[in-house]
């Protein structure tokens, strides 16, 4: 009779270990989603607006583009090169970039017919932006036209690295034109 008195004072754990490791997954799970959710999801500009949206309607915008690409051109104007040295590690050729200024820039860009015919009363917004990130973003709605070109406003670049300039110039509801340049700010 003590025999079974002893094995029924006897514990086992099992169930409480099964019950910790459960309590730990569902812990580890929800400081997981936690986590996530704040984080922020990068989002690329490709054609100035959410990748969802680009994704969406991309045989529309395309067509777009080849339409205005057939008549018109977009030249970035007034702007020094930096020579970009290819990678001796990788076969993509680097293309050259915009060299940025610290303290005020202002970009100017010509929207030309084929034959040379200055285009005035075209829809102009400009980009300004860093890869990988939307916060240090700079969005012109509505580039003025002067002198010939659309001119941005002076726009204030402080954090050396890599930034892109982006140009889209809409003539009607469908043709609409795209430029983007790599630029670069030196520390």
């Amino acid at each position: 009779m003590d025999s079974k008195m002893d094995n029924k004072s006897k514990k086992t754990y099992w169930p409480h270990m099964i019950l910790g490791f459960l309590a730990i997954g569902i812990t580890l799970g929800y400081w997981t989603v936690k986590h996530a959710v704040q984080m922020p999801v990068q989002e690329v500009n490709e054609y100035m607006m959410k990748y969802q949206q680009a994704d969406l309607g991309i045989n529309d915008i395309l067509e777009k583009k080849k339409a205005f690409d057939n008549v018109y051109t977009i030249k970035l104007n007034n702007v020094e090169m930096m020579v970009m040295t290819d990678n001796v590690n990788s076969k993509i050729p680097q293309p050259n970039a915009v060299k940025l200024s610290k303290g005020e820039n202002s970009f100017s860009y010509t929207v030309t017919k084929k034959d040379g015919t200055v285009v005035s009363d075209a829809n102009v917004s400009f980009l300004l932006t860093r890869p990988h990130t939307v916060k240090d973003d700079v969005m012109i709605e509505n580039v003025p036209f002067k002198n010939g070109m659309y001119v941005t406003p002076k726009l204030d670049i402080q954090k050396p690295g890599r930034y892109t300039l982006q140009f889209r110039a809409k003539i009607d509801d469908n043709t609409v034109g795209y430029a983007q340049e790599r630029a670069y700010l030196k520390p």
